[in-house]
Formats: C-alpha cells, structure tokens, sequence
C-alpha cells in the first residue's frame, strides 16, 4: 500500500470500531490533529474524506459548541455591545424561548437544513402556551395540565422573527470559521403579510383632541406632537423641555425613552436622520404651553414629592411615563372620544395620511416623519385614499388647529 503523505493522516483500528485523523489549521492558526469515529472501516473513510475537504477549504473548529453554548456567547460578545438595547432584549428572548429549548443540544456542526426545516414546522403548530410552561405556573390550569389545550400557537410573524435570529447567530457562526454554510439560510421562510392597520380620518382625529382638550387631560399636548408631528411613542415621552425652542419654534427630536430589563432608560434615538430639528407648529407650542401650565399646577400639588425629570411629560410626581401606562391612557382616551381604538404607533400612518393627503411632497413627507429611507414614505405614498377625502381634508387642514384649540 502506498504511504500516505506527510501530514494526510491515516486511519486504524479504534476500540470497537475505526477511528481518523486529518491534520487541521483551526481559526486561531495553529496545527493540530482532528479524529473523526466510525464503527465501519468505510464510515470512518466518508468522514475523513469530508474533514479533508473541510481542512483544504479552510480553518477548521477542533472542537465544536452546541448551538445553546454559541448563542449565549454570541448574544454576550456580539449583540449586547453591537445592538440597541431593545433589539438586543428581543434577540435575547426569541434565543431562550423559541431557538435553544429545541435546537440548543445540537452541535453547531452537526445542524442541518432539515433541522431547522422541522423546527418551524412544529413552531407554527404547538401550543406556546404549553411549550414555555405558562400553563403550568397558573394556579389553575386552564390549558394543557388541564387537558384542554387553547391552541396559542406562534404567529407568523414570530415564527419569521424567531428564524432571522437563527440565521443572524449562524452568519457570526461562519464568520468565525465554525461553521462553513449557514442551513438556516438555506430555508426558504416566506415574509408573513403585513395586516392592514385602522387609521383615523381627520374629524376622528379632531375628536380625540377636543375630547383631550375639554377634559384638560395632562397628556394632551402628548397626543397633538403626536399627531401634527408624527412623533413616536419613546420620542414623545423622551423629549425633554430643553429640546423645544418656543421663541424660535423648533424642536429637537434626538432622545427616546425605553423600559429595558424593567428599568426605564432615556438614550439617543436609533437614526441621525431623527435628530433633525423640526419646527413646531402654532398648534403644537399653544399645546406646550398648556403643559407648561397643567406641570406647574402638579409642581405645586406635589410639593416635596416632586421630581423633576426635566421631560415634558411626566407623571403626577414629575416622574417619566411607563411607555406601556401611555398606551393604556392613550387607548382610554380614544374610547371616551369615541373614536376607534387605535395603538399608539399608528398615529404615525394617521400623520402620514394628513400629510399625503395635503399634497405634501414625499421628502418633505420624509423629514417630518424621519423616515431613513425614501422607500418608507412612498409605501405610504402607495396607500393613498380618494380624491373626495383629498378635498375634504384640504378643507380641514387649514382650520384643523384652530377648531381644536
């Protein structure tokens, strides 16, 4: 038999079985062997023949982690420092609750495209509820501990979510030479419809703002930002009074304001684009200056019990907001105005409606809403309502402040 050549490796006879050796070069640079096992002769050939193509292409891991054990580094060392904290929060929770409880025991190098093909299979038809142990913290089962499953599967849109945070993961896998192709990528996972959202016309509109302006509600200079401006429910609650100019009319949208982890957080907004000054119309600071009035009066009721936070909107106390207690009081407001109840962030397409409707040009459009990119607006754009509402709104829009206030 012809000898191998220095460095090509050999196979032998290993306990029960055979067993390989291929010499490697491993992502850090250094030369060491790697055995691959087999019960059969021929097994342990197929296996050495791929670990050499695997050496010729590249570095090769010697040793490879379970999917579990790379994720939570990857999240830890590449997602966490890299990432806005709420994004990192989310990778963190579609990892603990969807990825890892049925791939997690794999090793990297051994999941397959048919791995990750069976898995969304089963995530969009099993009972989360019952998978993440919901049922079984109640008090009273109500689900499957009680032998009546309520079927709360995975929306499409988590199943979607849940595999781009698979294939983000495998892509850092490649990067690091761990891995050699990404098998989530390889799985064709068709983007889910986006469902058509309500938006309010301009009386609803209208009506949401008198029924806030009669009843001297607090927030609502919150709620005229947000639909003249277009402001987004963590800008709106992180703006502070020293990013409004009122002399010169402008306001400067550049914080956001994020409950992370349980604690709320005021950090800079995601985009440059967002920082740039907006001017305010007159609408907009005869609001602001009633919140000025409405926190003066909370000062003085609070006494030594205020704190001031510098935010425009605040609680009782001068406190920030909880985001979610914003949409609780937006929702309430909107169903004592008796207009349809709407969540907070579709008062931006509301926005965008007016301004569509208003023949607003599309950059325009753009700088207002802060949109990154052009394709953003003209989507709106695209979603244009009738010529008769055109009109009518054209009517509306020059006493729209005035009938409000």
């Amino acid at each position: 038999m012809t000898r191998r050549h220095n460095g090509e490796g050999s196979i032998y006879p290993y306990r029960s079985g055979f067993a390989a050796h291929v010499w490697i070069t491993t992502p850090e640079g250094r030369r060491q062997r790697k055995v691959v096992y087999g019960k059969t002769r021929e097994q342990v050939h197929q296996k050495w023949l791929a670990l050499h193509e695997l050496a010729r292409r590249g570095p090769v891991a010697p040793r490879s982690p379970t999917l579990a054990d790379f994720m939570a580094r990857w999240l830890r060392e590449v997602v966490v420092p890299n990432l806005a904290p709420t994004t990192s929060t989310n990778y963190d929770l579609f990892t603990r609750l969807y990825v890892v409880p049925d791939l997690g025991r794999k090793r990297l190098d051994k999941l397959s495209v048919r791995d990750v093909q069976t898995w969304l299979n089963e995530l969009r038809v099993r009972c989360q509820c019952c998978a993440q142990g919901k049922d079984a913290a109640r008090a009273e089962p109500r689900c499957c501990a009680a032998s009546k499953c309520c079927h709360q599967v995975g929306s499409e849109w988590t199943v979607h979510q849940a595999w781009t945070v698979l294939r983000s993961a495998l892509s850092a896998a490649m990067r690091d030479e761990l891995v050699t192709r990404n098998v989530a990528g390889l799985v064709r996972v068709p983007v889910p419809r986006t469902k058509k959202r309500t938006i309010w016309s301009v009386p609803e509109a209208r009506l949401f703002l008198e029924s806030a302006r009669r009843d001297d509600d607090p927030l609502y200079a919150g709620y005229v930002l947000m639909l003249i401006l277009g402001l987004r429910r963590g800008e709106l609650l992180g703006l502070g009074w020293d990013d409004i100019d009122l002399a010169s009319g402008e306001a400067h949208i550049a914080w956001q304001l994020q409950r992370i982890k349980g604690e709320l957080r005021r950090r800079p907004t995601k985009t440059l684009s967002s920082e740039a000054p907006l001017p305010l119309p007159d609408i907009c600071a005869r609001a602001l200056d009633l919140r000025k009035v409405t926190e003066a009066r909370s000062r003085l009721a609070a006494g030594e019990a205020w704190m001031g936070s510098g935010l425009v909107l605040t609680t009782r106390y001068g406190t920030p907001i909880d985001p979610r207690n914003f949409q609780r009081f937006f929702q309430a407001r909107a169903a004592k105005a008796e207009v349809p109840v709407i969540p907070v962030h579709a008062t931006r397409r509301t926005c965008a409606s007016l301004l569509v409707a208003l023949d607003v040009h599309p950059r325009v459009a753009m700088t207002i809403l802060r949109h990154s990119k052009i394709a953003v607006t003209m989507d709106i754009y695209s979603q244009v309502s009738s010529t008769s509402t055109k009109e009518a709104l054209k009517r509306l829009g020059n006493q729209f402040g005035e009938e409000v206030l």
